[in-house]
């Protein structure tokens, strides 16, 4: 990524639609096109890291989880 800000890789899963897969990897076979064999060559988990990623910075995620109230409806820290 192009931003010059500090960042660290962490490992996480994330849910996102079999449409938005669907068109990382239509995208990504377009651009990258065929080898001379045929295949194409192309890491489609790590495009989706990192088109994540920069859809983060530009969305400014750090601003979202400093908001307390974003924490509200979020599975993991139901109370008992």
């Amino acid at each position: 990524m192009s931003d010059a800000r500090e960042t660290m890789r962490i490992n996480v899963n994330v849910e996102i639609t079999p449409e938005s897969l669907q068109a990382v990897v239509q995208n990504a076979k377009a651009i990258v096109g065929k080898d001379q064999r045929g295949v194409y060559r192309v890491d489609t988990a790590d495009l989706v890291s990192e088109m994540i990623s920069r859809f983060l910075l530009e969305k400014d995620f750090e601003g979202y989880v400093t908001e307390a109230s974003n924490y509200r409806g979020v599975a993991t820290l139901k109370q008992d």
